[in-house]
């Protein structure tokens, strides 16, 4: 399951609403991963529709998407919004991260073996 802290829901409703009521009904907030950056792999948030095979949580009234790749991945993630001196945007609290570069912007989870057993 992945879920939402206040904050970040405030933030997904508030751009779901500034796309019309359409939107808000099939779209949700798409949390992947895929490889990059220092520490092996970084998050791909964007607003999208559902996918075929994707896996599906609500929280909040809200539509998190996630692909079946990234699922071990992300699986009991919270979905936070910050906005610092270094900027604003979502903020992902992963469980399944190990080390994290220094920035932020990229992170290493254990083995895919381990990571399917949480």
């Amino acid at each position: 399951m992945i879920t939402f802290t206040d904050k970040g829901a405030e933030k997904v409703q508030e751009f779901l609403a500034s796309q019309g009521s359409a939107a808000a009904a099939t779209s949700g907030l798409r949390v992947g991963v895929r490889g990059g950056g220092c520490s092996g792999f970084q998050y791909a948030l964007a607003f999208d529709t559902e996918r075929d095979g994707d896996a599906v949580f609500e929280d909040h009234g809200l539509r998190i998407l996630v692909d079946n790749p990234s699922l071990p991945y992300v699986k009991g993630a919270v979905v936070d919004y910050v906005d610092t001196l270094q900027g604003a945007g979502f903020k992902v609290d992963n469980p399944n991260v190990i080390a994290a570069c220094g920035c932020g912007s990229s992170f290493r989870v254990a083995d895919e073996e381990e990571v399917s057993a949480v």
